[in-house]
C-alpha cells in the first residue's frame, strides 16, 4: 500500500490604508558579541542589548514598529523579520537582495507596520552566517481588543526559541563551508540560548545552565515555539502534557491535541498547555533531532524543565519517547493534520477562510528542483534549477530603483535545464497581480524548509493538482519538503517589490539556495510601493551616493498598508493506493 499526501500553499493580500492613529512602538538595539557557554564551552555569541537570545518584540496588529539597530559587530549586519509581511515595503525586509548591510559601527532604523497580522514570528541576522551565533528573538503580534480570539485568555505567555547549536564559532563554520567541508553533527540543542538539563550523565556534562519554566498548577499557558536553528528539524514535546495547537505563523488553526510536534527550521507554532498533573516531580521539556537514527545524534537533544510551584522534586528517569525515526510518514501525516480555522477571524473580523482561493487561475508555473551540494567552478555550492545564487554588491532592489544595469537578470528558468550548474544572480520575473504556482522538488537526502511567504513523495506531475485541498489549508510563511518528495505553493503576486525565496536550512542558504521574485507594476504612475526610505544605505555601484552617517530615531512617518503575501498551506487529500 502506498500513501500520498499533498500540501498546497496559497498567498493572498489585504490592501487597506493604515489609520493615522495607529500607535508606534520604538526599540533601540545594540548588536554586539558577548561571551557565553551554552554547552559548557566558552564562545562568542551575538547579543542584542547584551541579551542572548534578543528581546521579544511584543506589539499589536496595525502598530508601526521602529527599530534602531546599532551594529557593534566587527562586520556588516542585516536583521530580517521572519513572516512579517512588510506590505508595499520590501525596503525593510532586511535581506541582501533588498538592503545594503549596516556597516560595522553604524546604525540603521527599520520602520514597518504589522498591518493585518497576528501571531508568532521571530527575527534573526540574515547575512554572513551570523544566525549560527544567535542574534535572534521572538515576535508577538497581539489581536486588537475588538477582534475576538478563538480561545480563552491564557494565564501566561511563554516564548521558546529552540535551535541546534555548534560550539565552533560561526566564522570558522562559514570558512568550513567555503572550503567544501561539512559542518558535521551539531553539538547540542538550545532552549532560549541555554543548554540541556543533565538528564543523562554520560551525554550532558555537569555545570551547564538550563531553561526552567515556572508554572502554577491548574493554569493554562500559551507556548510559542520557534525553530531558529541552522539545519535540524526538531521534535518538541512536554512530558505527560498535551499540546493543544491553536496558531501557526499568523493563522489560527483547528484546535487539536498533540503529544509532540515536528518543528522544521524556520517554523513557529503556538500551543495551549494546561498544568493538569499532580507534580510529583518536575517535567522534561524536550526538543530532539529528527530523521537521524545514529547514536552519534543522541547528544543533539535539548532539555528544559517545567517546574510546578508545588513540585515535589526534580525531573528524573528517561525522556518522553520521540516518534519512530523509521516511520517516514509520521511527520508528513502530522503536517497534513494541521488545518485552518475557517470560522475564526484573525487580525480582521471576517473569517480566515473567506478567501476564495479555489477560483484562482494560475499564470506561471515554476518547478524548483534542489539536489545535494555540488562543485561549481571548483567551489561547493547548492542550487535551485541548477542556479546557485550570487549576492551582488548592489542589492537588486536598489539596482532596480536606480536602473543600474548588469546587476541581475530576470531569466530564472521555469524548470531544470539541460546545462551545467552555474553561479548567477538570476531572479524570477513575476507578473503583477498574477498567480504563480511553485513546486519544490527535493532530490536531496535531507529535509529542506523554504520561506516565501502540497507535499508528496515521488515526482510532481500535472495530475497532482487534482488532489489539492482548496478549503482549510493553514496560512503560514515556511513549509517543509521531505527528501524524495515535493511541496507546491501558489503565490499571489499582488505586492510590488523584490521578495526573497530561500531555503531556511542555513547551510543550503549560505551556499546559494535562494532566489528573488521581482514583481513590478507596469503602470506608469506606479503607487503600489512605498518610496525609497530617507535613511536608505547605499553600497556597490551606488556607494558614492552614501552620505555621512546620522542617527534618526525619534520621529517616523506613518506607514501605509499594502499586500505582501500571506502563505496559505492547503493540505490535500490523503490517497491510499492498493497494490
Amino acid at each position: 500500500m502506498m500513501f500520498y499526501l499533498v500540501v498546497c500553499l496559497f498567498l493572498f493580500y489585504y490592501s487597506d490604508v493604515a489609520l493615522g492613529g495607529d500607535p508606534f512602538a520604538y526599540f533601540k538595539w545594540e548588536v554586539s558579541f558577548i561571551t557565553a557557554s551554552p554547552l559548557g564551552v566558552s564562545q562568542q555569541v551575538i547579543s542584542i542589548n547584551r541579551q542572548f537570545p534578543g528581546p521579544i518584540v511584543n506589539v499589536t496588529t496595525n502598530w508601526n514598529v521602529v527599530v534602531n539597530v546599532q551594529n557593534n559587530l566587527d562586520e556588516p549586519l542585516l536583521i530580517t523579520w521572519n513572516g512579517i509581511q512588510q506590505r508595499r515595503n520590501s525596503w525593510q525586509d532586511g535581506v541582501s537582495g533588498t538592503n545594503c548591510p549596516i556597516p560595522s559601527g553604524w546604525n540603521w532604523t527599520y520602520k514597518f507596520q504589522v498591518k493585518d497580522q497576528i501571531g508568532s514570528f521571530f527575527y534573526f541576522p540574515s547575512i554572513n552566517f551570523q544566525k549560527a551565533a544567535g542574534g535572534y528573538g521572538g515576535i508577538i503580534i497581539n489581536n486588537r481588543d475588538v477582534i475576538p480570539v478563538p480561545f480563552g485568555t491564557p494565564d501566561g505567555d511563554i516564548t521558546l526559541l529552540i535551535s541546534d547549536w555548534y560550539t565552533k564559532g560561526y566564522k570558522d563554520m562559514r570558512n568550513d563551508l567555503q572550503e567544501g567541508n561539512d559542518l558535521g553533527i551539531p553539538d547540542g540543542v538550545l532552549f532560549n540560548g541555554l543548554g540541556p538539563y543533565r538528564y543523562n550523565d554520560s551525554l550532558v556534562p555537569a555545570g551547564i545552565s538550563y531553561e526552567t519554566i515556572s508554572v502554577e498548577p491548574g493554569k493554562t499557558y500559551r507556548f510559542r515555539v520557534h525553530n531558529v536553528g541552522i539545519s535540524t528539524s526538531l521534535n518538541f514535546r512536554i512530558q505527560n502534557h498535551n499540546l493543544l495547537l491553536v496558531e501557526t505563523e499568523g493563522s489560527y488553526t483547528v484546535q487539536q491535541n498533540y503529544t509532540n510536534m515536528d518543528i522544521h527550521v524556520g517554523q513557529s507554532y503556538s500551543f495551549l498547555v494546561t498544568m493538569d498533573q499532580i507534580a510529583s516531580s518536575d517535567y522534561y521539556v524536550v526538543a530532539s533531532a529528527r530523521f537521524f537514527n545514529s547514536t552519534d545524534w543522541a547528544r543533539v537533544t535539548g532539555v528544559a524543565i517545567l517546574h510546578y510551584s508545588n513540585s515535589q522534586g526534580p525531573a528524573s528517569g528517561p525522556l518522553p519517547d520521540p516518534p519512530n525515526e523509521y516511520d517516514t510518514y509520521f511527520s508528513m501525516n502530522q503536517a497534513r493534520s494541521i488545518r485552518w480555522n475557517v470560522s475564526a477571524g484573525a487580525a480582521r473580523p471576517n473569517p480566515q477562510g473567506s478567501f476564495r482561493y479555489g477560483q484562482i487561475t494560475v499564470t506561471d508555473v515554476y518547478v524548483l528542483l534542489n539536489r545535494p551540494a555540488e562543485l561549481i567552478n571548483g567551489k561547493l555550492r547548492t542550487t535551485l534549477n541548477g542556479i546557485s545564487y550570487f549576492a551582488p554588491s548592489t542589492p537588486p532592489k536598489l539596482a532596480q530603483q536606480y536602473n543600474v544595469p548588469g546587476v541581475f537578470k530576470l531569466d530564472f528558468p521555469n524548470r531544470l535545464m539541460n546545462r551545467p550548474a552555474k553561479i548567477d544572480t538570476s531572479l524570477i520575473n513575476g507578473t503583477y497581480r498574477g498567480f504563480m504556482e511553485i513546486i519544490f522538488q527535493n532530490n536531496d537526502s535531507i529535509v529542506q524548509s523554504y520561506h516565501m511567504n502540497g507535499m508528496d513523495y515521488g515526482v510532481w506531475t500535472e495530475n497532482s493538482r487534482g488532489t489539492y485541498n482548496k478549503w482549510d489549508g493553514v496560512a503560514r510563511c515556511t513549509t517543509q519538503v521531505f527528501p524524495g518528495a515535493w511541496t507546491a505553493i501558489l503565490v499571489s503576486l499582488d505586492n510590488a517589490g523584490i521578495w526573497n525565496l530561500r531555503s531556511e536550512n542555513l547551510k543550503s542558504w549560505y551556499l546559494g539556495q535562494e532566489t528573488y521574485v521581482s514583481v513590478v507594476n507596469p503602470e506608469i504612475n506606479d503607487n503600489t510601493g512605498l518610496s525609497l526610505p530617507d535613511n536608505v544605505l547605499f553600497c556597490g555601484a551606488l556607494s558614492t551616493l552614501q552620505k555621512h552617517q546620522s542617527v534618526r530615531f525619534s520621529e517616523a512617518p506613518s506607514i501605509a498598508s499594502a499586500g505582501r503575501p500571506i502563505l496559505v498551506a492547503v493540505l490535500l487529500t490523503w490517497i491510499s493506493l492498493l497494490p
